[in-house]
C-alpha cells in the first residue's frame, strides 16, 4: 500500500509542520524526497533528521523556484511527486487588510503555488501525482480569514483546471483541504500564546471528533494521493477537517 519506491518526490515548505510530516512518510514509503524551505538553518536541520535532500527556496520569489527546477533536475533528472505544500497564514479583520498582506499572502498561497507547479511542469513524469495544501478556510466564512480563505479557493480552483489540462499525461492533480490541525503555522501569526490557546480550545469544541488533526494525519492522505493506489483520482478535494466543514455551527 501506498508504495512509492524508486519514485522522486518533491515537498515544499518541508522544513516542519505537514510538509516534515509527508515528507517522512513519502521517505518510509521508499521515495527520494527534496524538502524544500526559506530557511537554510531549518532546511538543513530537517533534511539531516529525515535523511533527505534539502534545497533553499522561497515560492514567492520566482527565480528562486527556476533555481530549484534546475538543481533537482540536475540532480535527480525528473520528478514523480509534487507535493505543493508552502504557505502562510496572517489573521485579519475586514477593513484591516493591508497590501503587504494581500500581496505575501496571494504571493506565496496562490502565485507560489501556482508557479511551481507550472515550472515544474516539465519534469514531471508523465503518470505523476501534483497535490496540493489547501484548507477548509477556502469555503467556511471563518472570521479573520478573508485573504488567506480567498488565496485557498483560487488554489483549488487551479487545482481542478490542471487536473483536466494534464490528464492526457495522466498527471493527477489533487487538493487536500486540512482543518484545524497542529503545526507550527499558528505560531507565526503574531497571536499570543494565550490567545492561541483560547482560540484552539473554542475551535476543538466545534470539530464533531473534539481534537485537532495532527500532521501525521494529513500526511497519509496526501501520501495515499501520491501514490499508485489512486491512479483513478485527479480533480478532487479532500476535506480532513474532524467533520467541522459539514457541522459547522456545532458547539
Amino acid at each position: 500500500m501506498n508504495d512509492l519506491t524508486g519514485k522522486v518526490a518533491v515537498v515544499t515548505g518541508g522544513n516542519s509542520g505537514i510538509g516534515y510530516e509527508t515528507a517522512k512518510y513519502f521517505k518510509e514509503a521508499g521515495a527520494n524526497v527534496i524538502i524544500t524551505g526559506r530557511s537554510a538553518d531549518k532546511i538543513s536541520t530537517a533534511a539531516a533528521t529525515l535523511g533527505v535532500r534539502g534545497i533553499v527556496a522561497d515560492v514567492i520569489d520566482l527565480s528562486a523556484i527556476d533555481a530549484l527546477v534546475e538543481q533537482v533536475k540536475n540532480e535527480f533528472g525528473t520528478v514523480d511527486v509534487l507535493f505543493v505544500n508552502a504557505g502562510i497564514f496572517s489573521p485579519a479583520s475586514i477593513g484591516e487588510n493591508t497590501e503587504e498582506m494581500f500581496d505575501t499572502q496571494m504571493g506565496i498561497n496562490f502565485k507560489g503555488a501556482v508557479f511551481t507547479t507550472e515550472k515544474f511542469l516539465p519534469i514531471i513524469n508523465d503518470g505523476g501525482s501534483i497535490i496540493n495544501l489547501s484548507s477548509i478556510n477556502a469555503y467556511t466564512g471563518m472570521p479573520n480569514t478573508a485573504i488567506y480563505a480567498a488565496s485557498k479557493a483560487a488554489l483549488n480552483s487551479y487545482t481542478r483546471t490542471a487536473a483536466t489540462e494534464l490528464a492526457p499525461r495522466k498527471i493527477r492533480v489533487n487538493s487536500v483541504n486540512p482543518g484545524p490541525t497542529y503545526t507550527p503555522i499558528f505560531g507565526k501569526t503574531g497571536m499570543q500564546e494565550e490567545q492561541l490557546n483560547e482560540f484552539a480550545a473554542a475551535m476543538q469544541n466545534r470539530i464533531p471528533l473534539k481534537r485537532f488533526g495532527q500532521p501525521e494525519d494529513i500526511a497519509k492522505l496526501v501520501t495515499f494521493l501520491a501514490s499508485d493506489d489512486a491512479s483513478f483520482i485527479t480533480g478532487g478535494e479532500y476535506n480532513i477537517d474532524g467533520g467541522i466543514n459539514i457541522n459547522p455551527i456545532l458547539s
